[in-house]
């Protein structure tokens, strides 16, 4: 199947109104012809300054908008982090993210911190991944400098809902720090959440957003709404794992090369349903017991499915195949 990056909404579409097993099983063929059946790469993902974020996210609990259990705390220290680190690559992790509940990245003492976790976490053998908030050319140049492997800025869903659940910065915000990224040769990681009351268009809106730039993203986290008290998504009804499947399964047929993060809200699913979903196209969970601030499957559980299903862990910095 060759890269493209002319897909339209109309095909799009069309590939989610297929028979699930009729999908699913094409997402599988193509799957199998750009990566190796079975193999998951586990990434851990550290919450190094945690709330206080001046963004207004309906969705989020660290926004300083909502009355939500998560205050705001000072950042991590240095060795705090870098022996977090060390217990999550003892524990099979290869790719190691780490992120700040900031709106932006500032040149100052925190990022300067963050330029040191960087290379302290490099020096693990893995790869490191940040997310800062919207950062400026030379500050992306400076975490290439340290080490950094890939930046993750979502993009939430499609350019037409993203308005109703963020009014603090732009749609075109985003995709401009992800074409800063992307000059700065480090590798895009951006994804979405589904589950927020958006439609089944503004979820293959999001697929589109992404499956249309070039190159794609290296890196896509599918996320299921945490619907966490305070905020104002709080009462929206959780979607179903066959709505999960459906994404991830056009995800991997658009986005061929790309890694598909089986992201937040994994820890409602059974080993069955995530087992359709490795077997769809995604090929990359979160490990540990926290997504920042959302609880995620233990550990123990997790080994225990990859067990039953037999599936490898991933290596760090495996290249693409084409």
């Amino acid at each position: 199947m060759p890269i493209r990056h002319d897909w339209t909404l109309e095909e799009l579409q069309e590939l989610y109104a297929m028979p699930l097993l009729e999908l699913v099983s094409k997402a599988h063929a193509v799957h199998g012809q750009f990566h190796p059946l079975g193999e998951v790469q586990v990434c851990s993902l550290i919450s190094i300054k945690t709330g206080g974020c001046p963004e207004d996210c309906k969705y989020c609990a660290q926004s300083s908008r909502y009355q939500t259990s998560v205050a705001a705390q000072p950042m991590m220290a240095y060795e705090e982090v870098l022996n977090e680190a060390k217990r999550a690559v003892a524990r099979g992790a290869t790719r190691v993210c780490l992120g700040a509940a900031w709106r932006e990245v500032r040149n100052n003492k925190p990022f300067e911190e963050v330029l040191r976790m960087v290379k302290g976490i490099t020096d693990l053998g893995v790869e490191v991944c940040c997310t800062l908030g919207m950062l400026t050319e030379p500050q992306a140049q400076r975490l290439k400098e340290a080490g950094l492997y890939a930046y993750n800025h979502n993009l939430d869903t499609s350019e037409e809902y993203y308005k109703t659940i963020i009014t603090t910065r732009t749609y075109h915000d985003r995709l401009d720090t992800l074409d800063v990224v992307d000059k700065a040769s480090l590798s895009v990681c951006c994804g979405g959440i589904l589950g927020m009351g958006e439609s089944v268009q503004d979820r293959l809106g999001l697929l589109l957003a992404l499956c249309t730039r070039n190159p794609h993203p290296e890196s896509v986290p599918i996320n299921r709404l945490s619907q966490i008290p305070g905020t104002p998504l709080e009462k929206q009804p959780t979607i179903s794992a066959w709505e999960m499947l459906r994404v991830i399964a056009v995800a991997r047929l658009v986005l061929p090369q790309a890694m598909i993060r089986l992201s937040c809200g994994r820890i409602e699913m059974s080993h069955e349903q995530q087992a359709l979903c490795f077997f769809a196209g995604a090929n990359s969970i979160f490990s540990g017991e926290k997504l920042l601030t959302v609880a995620n499957t233990p550990v123990d559980t997790d080994e225990q499915m990859f067990a039953l299903l037999g599936l490898k862990k991933r290596p760090a910095f495996r290249q693409r195949s084409s």
